[in-house]
Protein backbone atom coordinates (compact mmCIF):
# COMPACT_ATOMS: atom_id res chain seq x y z
CA UNK A 1 0.00 0.00 0.00
CA UNK A 2 0.95 3.59 -0.42
CA UNK A 3 -0.12 6.54 1.11
CA UNK A 4 -0.64 9.19 -1.49
CA UNK A 5 -1.45 8.54 -5.30
CA UNK A 6 1.27 7.73 -7.98
CA UNK A 7 2.25 9.96 -10.98
CA UNK A 8 2.21 7.02 -13.27
CA UNK A 9 3.77 7.30 -16.69
CA UNK A 10 2.36 4.35 -19.28
CA UNK A 11 4.81 3.94 -21.96
CA UNK A 12 5.16 1.58 -24.92
CA UNK A 13 5.14 1.37 -28.68
CA UNK A 14 3.41 4.78 -30.43
CA UNK A 15 5.44 5.22 -33.48
CA UNK A 16 7.02 2.00 -32.88
CA UNK A 17 6.25 -0.67 -36.35
CA UNK A 18 3.53 1.57 -37.73
CA UNK A 19 5.49 2.54 -40.72
CA UNK A 20 3.91 5.86 -40.05
CA UNK A 21 0.40 4.73 -40.72
CA UNK A 22 -2.49 7.32 -38.66
CA UNK A 23 -4.59 4.36 -37.87
CA UNK A 24 -1.82 2.40 -36.47
CA UNK A 25 -0.70 5.14 -34.25
CA UNK A 26 -3.84 5.44 -33.37
CA UNK A 27 -4.59 1.68 -32.09
CA UNK A 28 -1.16 1.79 -30.25
CA UNK A 29 -2.49 5.00 -28.50
CA UNK A 30 -5.41 3.27 -27.49
CA UNK A 31 -3.51 0.12 -26.52
CA UNK A 32 -1.64 2.55 -24.03
CA UNK A 33 -4.76 4.03 -22.82
CA UNK A 34 -6.43 0.77 -21.91
CA UNK A 35 -3.80 0.41 -18.80
CA UNK A 36 -4.79 3.64 -17.35
CA UNK A 37 -8.26 2.51 -15.57
CA UNK A 38 -6.75 -0.05 -14.08
CA UNK A 39 -3.70 2.33 -12.75
CA UNK A 40 -6.61 4.74 -12.06
CA UNK A 41 -8.69 1.96 -10.39
CA UNK A 42 -5.52 1.07 -8.10
CA UNK A 43 -5.79 4.54 -6.73
CA UNK A 44 -3.20 6.34 -8.75
CA UNK A 45 -3.02 8.81 -11.69
CA UNK A 46 -2.19 7.61 -15.37
CA UNK A 47 -0.34 9.50 -18.16
CA UNK A 48 0.82 8.97 -21.59
CA UNK A 49 3.25 11.24 -23.27
CA UNK A 50 1.51 11.81 -26.00
CA UNK A 51 -1.22 13.58 -24.37
CA UNK A 52 1.07 16.38 -23.80
CA UNK A 53 3.22 15.69 -26.83
CA UNK A 54 0.61 15.61 -29.88
CA UNK A 55 -1.07 18.94 -29.10
CA UNK A 56 2.13 20.21 -28.69
CA UNK A 57 3.43 19.23 -32.20
CA UNK A 58 -0.17 20.22 -33.56
CA UNK A 59 0.13 23.68 -32.19
CA UNK A 60 3.63 24.07 -33.67
CA UNK A 61 2.13 23.05 -37.02
CA UNK A 62 3.42 19.37 -37.34
CA UNK A 63 2.65 15.69 -36.49
CA UNK A 64 4.14 12.32 -35.49
CA UNK A 65 5.68 11.96 -38.66
CA UNK A 66 7.24 15.20 -39.20
CA UNK A 67 10.97 16.05 -38.17
CA UNK A 68 9.59 18.12 -35.41
CA UNK A 69 8.56 14.76 -33.61
CA UNK A 70 11.50 13.47 -32.54
CA UNK A 71 12.21 16.97 -31.01
CA UNK A 72 9.11 17.23 -28.95
CA UNK A 73 8.16 13.44 -28.51
CA UNK A 74 10.60 12.48 -26.35
CA UNK A 75 11.55 15.60 -24.49
CA UNK A 76 8.11 15.95 -23.54
CA UNK A 77 8.41 11.95 -21.93
CA UNK A 78 11.67 13.20 -20.24
CA UNK A 79 9.98 16.50 -18.84
CA UNK A 80 7.03 14.55 -17.53
CA UNK A 81 9.32 12.14 -16.19
CA UNK A 82 10.27 14.65 -13.63
CA UNK A 83 7.63 14.72 -12.29
CA UNK A 84 6.23 11.13 -12.25
CA UNK A 85 6.97 8.32 -9.48
CA UNK A 86 6.93 5.14 -11.40
CA UNK A 87 6.46 3.90 -15.12
CA UNK A 88 4.20 1.34 -15.88
CA UNK A 89 5.78 -0.62 -19.52
CA UNK A 90 3.67 -1.92 -21.79
CA UNK A 91 5.09 -4.97 -24.04
CA UNK A 92 6.24 -3.73 -27.28
CA UNK A 93 9.38 -2.90 -29.34
CA UNK A 94 9.70 1.06 -28.78
CA UNK A 95 12.74 3.07 -28.39
CA UNK A 96 10.88 5.57 -26.97
CA UNK A 97 9.65 3.44 -24.04
CA UNK A 98 13.13 2.02 -23.87
CA UNK A 99 14.21 5.75 -23.43
CA UNK A 100 12.16 6.33 -20.67
CA UNK A 101 12.53 3.05 -19.06
CA UNK A 102 16.12 3.97 -18.93
CA UNK A 103 15.77 7.58 -17.27
CA UNK A 104 12.85 6.28 -14.79
CA UNK A 105 15.69 3.94 -13.46
CA UNK A 106 18.54 6.66 -13.76
CA UNK A 107 16.22 8.96 -11.35
CA UNK A 108 15.16 5.95 -9.07
CA UNK A 109 11.64 5.47 -10.31
CA UNK A 110 9.89 1.95 -9.60
CA UNK A 111 9.31 0.38 -13.37
CA UNK A 112 6.10 -1.79 -13.23
CA UNK A 113 5.79 -4.32 -16.65
CA UNK A 114 2.16 -5.20 -15.23
CA UNK A 115 -0.62 -3.45 -13.43
CA UNK A 116 -0.72 -5.79 -10.77
CA UNK A 117 2.68 -4.89 -9.60
CA UNK A 118 2.01 -1.16 -8.97
CA UNK A 119 1.04 -0.98 -5.02
CA UNK A 120 -2.73 -0.73 -4.64
CA UNK A 121 -3.92 2.12 -1.97
CA UNK A 122 -6.36 1.44 0.44
CA UNK A 123 -10.68 2.36 -0.51
CA UNK A 124 -10.18 5.24 1.64
CA UNK A 125 -7.21 6.85 0.41
CA UNK A 126 -8.67 6.46 -3.18
CA UNK A 127 -12.05 8.56 -2.00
Amino acid sequence: MTDKPLLILIAGPYRSGTGGDPQAMAANLARLETATWPVFAAGHLPVIGEWIALPVLRSAGAGPTDLLADRVLYPTADRLLAHCDAVLRLPGESAGADQDVAAARRRGLPVYHDVAEIPRRTPQETM
